[in-house]
């Protein structure tokens, strides 16, 4: 659930990310099949075990590479933000200012080797499955801030009705690089330097650009 780069449709996913890999498949005459797995973490046990082929929008850490292949470039740039409760704003540049609070995320997340690492080391971040229970803890008071993508945090806030009772700190916390991989268990990997090629072209004619545009829009209809 990460709208408008990858959502939920049924049983399949929708969004900007599988519209680029379908479009870079069909342009290879791969035959492509894009199955909802369940949550994020499971997602990812999916393509760690060999049960699925590739998996997308996805960030980058050592672990992570221990059993997937990015495929090069990124095809994004992903903004981290942090989500208070309205009227319990505090002041924000960096990732110093969330020392001494609490703070939820979602089961599954990572947000890169340094971030992560410096949330397992400094920070008192609880994690549940999924952002909308992450949203309730904020709301509930359990927890003084959220930390989300930008894109799925406002579109998950919107979808439940939150807009006027969340906000999201001036400050992006971090800005990710988002990848296409395969599993290290999959014959497939042997297209990573082709998808890596499609991946630079629709990303720098435009076309990435119409795709996430798109796929807002589909979302928001979605959701009314």
């Amino acid at each position: 659930a990460y709208p408008a780069i990858a959502f939920k449709d049924g049983n399949k996913i929708d969004g900007a990310a599988p519209e680029l890999v379908i479009a870079i498949a069909d342009k290879l005459k791969v035959p492509l099949e894009s199955k909802y797995t369940g949550s994020w973490e499971a997602a990812q046990a999916a393509t760690r075990e060999g049960e699925a082929d590739r998996i997308f929008g996805i960030y980058y850490n050592d672990a992570r590479a221990g059993y997937l292949d990015f495929v090069q470039p990124a095809f994004m740039y992903d903004d981290v933000a942090v989500f208070v409760t309205k009227g319990k704003e505090f002041p924000f540049k960096d990732k110093q200012d969330l020392i001494d609070k609490k703070g939820v995320t979602n089961k599954g997340e990572s947000y890169g080797n340094d971030f992560d690492a410096f949330m397992k080391d400094k920070l008192d971040v609880s994690r549940t499955k999924g952002i909308g229970a992450a949203f309730k803890d904020l709301l509930a008071g359990k927890v003084d801030y959220l930390i989300a993508g930008y894109h799925p945090g406002v579109a998950e806030a919107a979808a439940k009705g939150l807009k006027d009772q969340v906000v999201v700190l001036d400050q992006a916390l971090l800005t990710a690089e988002m990848f296409v991989a395969f599993s290290k268990k999959s014959p497939c990997r042997s297209l990573a330097a082709d998808f890596g090629h499609g991946i630079t072209t629709l990303t720098t004619d435009g076309s990435f650009d119409k795709m996430l545009t798109d796929a807002t829009a589909e979302w928001d209809k979605t959701q009314q």
